[in-house]
């Protein structure tokens, strides 16, 4: 179903190239496909094209916009199984979760298509005072001009989706760097919007090189940068001058399972498997520590060892794969070795730990220490830590002992708690009875401290690619 080779995409036109970087089957390590691989010249020549295009996307009319994104919608259903099995072959993300991710990237672009004809202004009363008798004052929202976007490699299509719906909505023109390792749902996103009359420039897809990238940070034509990533992305706001940033750099995400959910435990434990191992456990809001009040915590460790226990791992290509390969055997080793720290350090492994390549078993801790990396850090894989707590209080200040805060679940029946949790936990949201690895696609999302700032979901993007523009008129 895959293409021998993928072409990039320069001011929304295929351009082939030469086919240097290899699309890895993450389960296989067998090489799927190619793509052609631009370099800095190129890039230079794509932020040019958006520059030059910015007036054009202004004039490009909300109804106009609307068409395009419609257009992706009715394309992506088409195109669905193509989708879903690229993301499976480049992510290694198991088919049916595949097939659910491009569900999303649907959603996305239908949500950003409703956007697009309902980005308002308001009007202002001025007259709060004799002074300003007589005037009136109106807002309208208005493109920041040429947008760059960096994304990474956990969530090829909804994380593009993102960012460029939002920004066609915007009228913005932007430039794209999709991971290197998995580029290929960026590139079929651009064959599709190389179908419609979007202005010349609107749009360049360039899966890049990092090395060749920095024109994308440091570019002062480029009006706003947004990375979903790593710590590193603080590094690229240092480097970005005066352009707007927006970061989403991820989490050790934390869920607490409050005393009064024995009846349940079930459904929680249910949950609690999705959000830690969904992916791999390759998410930024993945179930990573484990908070549960000491009348549960026997009962539920049992649940859950058990649940975990029977997860089917393998090729992710079968339908019955619930566990795949993380995104390459490097990143499995080095949550093998965090695993082995801990336990060194007097953890005890539950269940899982073994390795296989790129293949991580489903893994379990308790009693890990409070500085140990699988504590302090993003494991960003399928690991997860449990630890018990006897109050609420002491929990919500477990949660909040990280440099991380994007968001937090919370399973409670008790209304003040939860009350409690939304006021005291330092996170950009609070899912209360789910785990924090819930999104909808028109919720604001986003983090705090070192998970980031400003905010995506769909609307939320839009305002950060745009900008208010003030009119005052006088009585005369």
């Amino acid at each position: 179903m895959l293409r021998k080779n993928y072409p990039y995409y320069l001011a929304n036109a295929a351009v082939k190239g030469k086919a240097k970087l290899d699309v890895i089957d993450k389960y296989t390590g067998d090489v799927a496909t190619r793509v052609a691989l631009p370099d800095a010249a190129v890039l230079l020549r794509a932020i040019e094209a958006a520059h030059n295009a910015s007036g054009a996307m202004k004039r490009f009319k909300p109804f106009q916009r609307q068409a395009v994104l419609e257009h992706c919608v009715a394309r992506f259903r088409e195109r669905r199984d193509e989708l879903a099995y690229a993301l499976c072959v480049e992510a290694g993300k198991p088919i049916k979760d595949s097939a659910g991710e491009v569900t999303r990237l649907i959603e996305t672009f239908k949500i950003a298509a409703e956007e697009a004809v309902r980005i308002n202004g308001e009007t202002i009363n001025l007259e709060i005072s004799e002074r300003s008798a007589g005037y009136h004052g109106y807002t309208r929202r208005v493109p920041l001009g040429p947008v760059a976007f960096i994304t990474p490699f956990n969530f090829p299509l909804n994380l593009v989706a993102h960012k460029v719906a939002p920004a066609i909505a915007a009228g913005c023109p932007f430039v794209l760097k999709p991971a290197e390792r998995t580029p290929l749902g960026a590139l079929i996103i651009g064959e599709v919007l190389a179908e419609t009359d979007l202005p010349k420039g609107a749009f360049s897809i360039l899966p890049m090189e990092g090395r060749d990238a920095e024109a994308l940070v440091t570019d002062p034509r480029l009006k706003l940068l947004s990375f979903t990533g790593g710590l590193v992305g603080w590094d690229l706001k240092a480097k970005a001058g005066h352009k707007k940033v927006v970061l989403e750099l991820g989490g050790n995400a934390a869920c607490i399972v409050d005393g009064d959910q024995g009846h349940q435990l079930d459904a929680v434990v249910e949950r609690l498997v999705f959000g830690a191992f969904y992916q791999s456990g390759q998410s930024c809001i993945s179930v990573q520590r484990i908070l549960v009040h000491d009348d549960v915590y026997d009962a539920l460790r049992r649940k859950l060892v058990a649940k975990v226990r029977a997860l089917k791992a393998g090729d992710p290509k079968k339908k019955t794969t619930f566990l795949g390969p993380m995104i390459d055997a490097a990143a499995a080793e080095r949550l093998e070795g965090w695993i082995g720290e801990a336990r060194k350090a007097g953890a005890r492994v539950l269940c899982g730990g073994g390795r296989k390549g790129a293949m991580l078993e489903a893994t379990l801790l308790e009693n890990v220490p409070s500085d140990a990396k699988l504590q302090r850090m993003e494991a960003f894989g399928p690991v997860a830590v449990l630890q018990r707590f006897l109050s609420f209080d002491e929990a919500l200040a477990t949660v909040n002992d990280s440099d991380f805060g994007l968001q937090a679940g919370v399973f409670t029946n008790d209304l003040r708690h939860a009350m409690q949790a939304w006021d005291t936990l330092e996170q950009g949201g609070v899912i209360v009875n789910d785990v924090p690895s819930f999104r909808v696609d028109n919720m604001p999302y986003g983090g705090v401290k070192s998970s980031g700032l400003g905010r995506e979901g769909v609307r939320y993007a839009i305002e950060e690619m745009s900008e208010t523009r003030l009119m005052v008129i006088r009585d005369v």
